[in-house]
């Protein structure tokens, strides 16, 4: 066997999936690059899908094609129930995980736990909070909204810009009852109070009202670029933050992000989201593979190569370092206590079934009103046919 013939065999081919956005592939491609300048045996190739298909292809089937899946962690449940992915506590250290738990941003570590296993690692950390246009503020000497009444008379001017897509107006909805006092899905009979969830229904209709028809087909992502790519919308109360737009040069213009409006002098309790790195169970390779995520996880990859090349780092020393703050006009440091009250979203097995539906009802109501009972008892129907 001669020196190539050597080589070809110990080569060690890893496929990745995550998604399309600078954010989600070109952080991962880096460390990618970087893990194999360190490993030369080892190459990982990563491939991307739209936002929408990171929400809802089933991960069971993407572990069969993949050795590296960048998840969503409502799936955590379903993770437990099927054994797509691998327990990560038993491949990781002990000290490994604790530290992870420790620089946990917010809940966000904790997402990835279910049944006593720890299904990803929290390589990316988010959760929806404002942005908000400084040129445009100063040019047209408007005040930062600081209550929802401030927030529904700026939107009067049309000059707000929310992500109304329907499972955006979910997460709005888990957002308000949170933020009136009580979680969702708490109860086995019902996902909440009548009291409360009319109230929030009636709190989002009030400023969807005043939204635009065409913001009921963004996502986050497309609200920002709408933002900087025009001068239209100057403010941004509650989509899941995106730091690439605090940086210079990444867009058109600069958004500012900062914390939220305030409901009764609560700040707004958003749902959190991130994205966590997981191993199929059907990597022919997943001693590599774990090591490939230790190395994306770790403190210093999060501090450098992931944050520099697009990343938004699930390491809290990221969050709180100095540098990373400066290149983003503090997003991290402005965003933090956000992430830090974050709700934590049901991962129960059939909750993906009530995500994947509940958000059309609410985005209606919202866009052209109606009965708020009517909208709650479908809201009802729908988690009653998750749990069973």
């Amino acid at each position: 066997m001669n020196l190539f013939q050597i080589m070809k065999k110990n080569h060690i081919h890893l496929k990745g999936i995550t998604w399309n956005h600078s954010r989600g592939f070109t952080s991962v491609v880096a460390t990618a690059q970087r893990f194999h300048e360190l490993n030369p045996n080892i190459e990982i190739t990563w491939e991307k899908r739209s936002l929408q298909a990171f929400a809802d292809e089933p991960i069971n089937e993407l572990a069969k094609r993949y050795d590296l899946l960048v998840i969503d962690h409502p799936w955590a449940g379903f993770a437990a129930k099927t054994n797509a992915i691998i327990p990560l506590n038993k491949y990781i250290s002990k000290e490994f995980l604790e530290d992870q738990a420790f620089n946990s941003v917010g809940k966000s570590h904790e997402s990835y736990s279910y049944n006593n296993e720890q299904w990803a690692l929290a390589i990316d950390a988010a959760t929806p909070v404002a942005a908000y246009r400084p040129d445009l503020f100063e040019k047209l000497e408007l005040n930062i909204p600081k209550t929802w009444e401030d927030l529904v008379e700026l939107a009067k001017k049309g000059l707000v810009a929310i992500p109304g897509i329907p499972q955006d107006t979910l997460m709005s909805f888990y957002m308000i009852c949170c933020t009136l006092g009580e979680e969702v899905c708490i109860n086995k009979e019902y996902i909440i109070s009548e009291k409360v969830g009319l109230k929030a229904l009636e709190i989002l209709r009030e400023l969807g009202k005043y939204i635009s028809e065409e913001c009921y087909s963004m996502n986050p992502i497309q609200v920002y670029e709408s933002m900087t790519k025009e001068d239209i919308y100057v403010y941004s109360p509650f989509a899941y933050g995106y730091s690439n737009y605090s940086k210079t040069g990444y867009a058109r213009k600069v958004l500012k992000f900062d914390d939220m409006v305030s409901i009764n002098k609560n700040p707004l309790i958003t749902t959190l989201g991130g994205t966590g790195l997981a191993i199929s169970s059907n990597s022919k390779h997943i001693e590599e593979a774990v090591k490939y995520a230790e190395y994306t996880a770790s403190a210093n990859t999060q501090k450098g190569l992931f944050f520099n090349n697009g990343g938004q780092p699930g390491h809290r020393k990221a969050w709180l370092n100095t540098t990373i703050n400066f290149n983003s006009l503090d997003y991290f440091k402005n965003t933090l206590p956000a992430l830090d009250r974050a709700f934590l979203r049901p991962r129960y097995h059939g909750h993906m079934y009530f995500q994947d539906n509940a958000g059309a009802p609410i985005r209606e109501f919202m866009m052209k009103g109606g009965d708020a009972k009517q909208i709650l008892d479908k809201l009802n129907n729908l988690y009653q046919k998750s749990l069973s």
